[in-house]
């Protein structure tokens, strides 16, 4: 396992995305293009809401063997993504609730996605598998 420990702020996507890429630059583009699409997604949130309006730190623990699976933890507000409400697609644009279509996505990219509450810290877990 490889982790990453860097500031949970937007000007880190780079950061935080590089070392992503690294750990998964055997793998078939699709893949790392999935991959990098979801891993923007929840640093971002956790960037824009889990210390609010401070800031705080995120681990980015990753590991590839047949699957790539990548933790992010945070100390942040207590918040389990996972509970939000499916956003209703079949609504045009502007007549749905904002917010809810990147966990979405999140969730359609990713063959798993897990949350849990440990030791006041949020652990989302994405695991992707590289074969089959």
């Amino acid at each position: 396992m490889n982790e990453l420990f860097i500031e949970a702020k937007l000007e880190n996507m780079d950061e935080v995305l590089d070392f992503i890429n690294e750990q998964i630059k055997d793998c078939p583009p699709r893949i790392q293009h999935q991959i990098g699409i979801a891993v923007d997604e929840v640093f971002s949130n956790i960037a824009s809401y889990a210390y609010h309006p401070a800031t705080g730190s995120v681990a980015v623990r990753i590991t590839v063997d047949s699957d790539i699976n990548i933790e992010f933890e945070d100390s942040g507000i207590a918040y389990d993504p996972l509970s939000a409400d499916t956003p209703d697609i079949s609504l045009p644009a502007e007549e749905r609730k904002i917010g809810g279509l990147g966990i979405f996505m999140l969730k359609k990219l990713m063959d798993s996605v897990e949350y849990r509450r440990k030791e006041n810290k949020n652990i989302l877990s994405i695991k992707k598998k590289i074969t089959g």
